[in-house]
């Protein structure tokens, strides 16, 4: 990768992360989030990865709604059942529920993101049964 293009890509991460350090869309941490799970039966969970990522190795969550997030836009009123409920949004790292949460807040809706993602997620549960 040519040096610039890598500086360009390092400063738009960079400028991501703090966007999304002082963003108004609420989130949540792994723990936090597992322990929401593990309490509450009842909590809307919206994963935005695809099916080939619900099939892969990080797993899935088994009463998560999944709308991959390009989708998200033509299938909003999948989620109407849920728009006076917290709606819990999760992908692979964060970028992408990130991105859902802002979407669907501009669109009425509350949510909070879940900081890691699955990719933490799998890694706290997978640590927790060592």
């Amino acid at each position: 990768m040519n040096f610039f293009a890598f500086l360009f890509l390092s400063i738009a991460l960079s400028i991501n992360m703090i966007a999304q350090t002082n963003s108004d869309v609420p989130s949540i941490s792994v723990d936090e989030f597992i322990n929401l799970i593990e309490n509450n039966k009842d909590i809307v969970i919206l994963d935005v990865r695809t099916p080939a990522e619900l099939a892969g190795p990080l797993g899935r969550i088994e009463t998560a709604l999944n709308i991959p997030i390009q989708e998200l836009p033509d299938r909003i009123n999948e989620l109407k059942p849920y728009k006076d409920k917290k709606i819990y949004v999760i992908c692979r790292t964060q970028n992408r529920s990130y991105a859902s949460s802002q979407f669907l807040n501009k669109n009425g809706f509350k949510t909070v993101y879940v900081i890691g993602g699955m990719t933490e997620y799998h890694n706290k549960l997978n640590s927790a049964k060592k």
